[in-house]
């Protein structure tokens, strides 16, 4: 992956004029139900960003093709969902993701609207909300309001890492493998915090759905 990452950074550095369509592809698979596992668009988001602050890339199309990117990636997983139903929980790939399937259908269910908007941020969650939220019939008019709202915020906050560093620095010839060491580990301490954030969110969630059912079996 991180070859991967490496050999991306570097066509965008070389043909700029394709780091929008390239980082609106990455946004799009990353927001796909299951295939968003899969995509590193994180990292590459973060290093583009660091090529906007030292000047190299021009930040308007980038940003707007990661935008709609991002948007129409939840918007294809929300009508898969809609238009196959309950029973592409049955179906491959995800009958191989049961559990992350059924954390996101807990999660849509408690939290609705709010689900599609902070679960662009939580990495787990991200690419199988939409999905689930289609399959629930939410209403059409409320998912895009989400969707499109989250998109325009998790996009420049993908970049702010890469971008900001590459501010403080001044120029691309400035940034040393070490300084590239410290970006990691800034992007590694967000990730963990988020995935902790997702982790006690979904705890939460799980305790009160059973407590419920604790209840009636006492009474019953």
């Amino acid at each position: 992956m991180e070859e991967l990452v490496r050999s991306a950074t570097t066509f965008v550095t070389e043909y700029g004029a394709w780091a929008g369509p390239v980082i609106g592809i990455l946004a799009f698979g990353e927001s796909l139900a299951v295939v968003g596992l899969l995509i590193p668009a994180t990292a590459l988001m973060i290093a583009v960003g660091g090529l906007i602050g030292s000047g190299v890339i021009d930040p308007l199309p980038v940003i707007a093709c990661g935008v709609a990117g991002a948007v129409l990636g939840d918007w294809v997983s929300y009508a898969l969902g809609r238009s196959i139903g309950p029973s592409i929980y049955r179906r491959w790939p995800l009958n191989r993701h049961r559990t992350s399937v059924a954390r996101a259908r807990l999660f849509f269910r408690h939290y609705g609207f709010m689900s599609i908007f902070v679960g662009r941020f939580l990495g787990p969650l991200r690419s199988t909300i939409p999905l689930v939220a289609g399959v629930m019939d939410m209403q059409h008019r409320r998912f895009q309001l989400a969707n499109v709202t989250s998109a325009l915020l998790w996009v420049p906050l993908m970049f702010a890492p890469g971008y900001f560093a590459a501010k403080s620095l001044g120029s691309v010839e400035q940034i040393t493998e070490a300084h590239l060491l410290g970006i990691g580990l800034l992007v590694a301490v967000v990730t963990l915090g988020a995935t902790y954030l997702g982790s006690r969110i979904l705890g939460r969630v799980e305790g009160s759905t059973r407590r419920p059912s604790t209840r009636a079996l006492r009474s019953s």
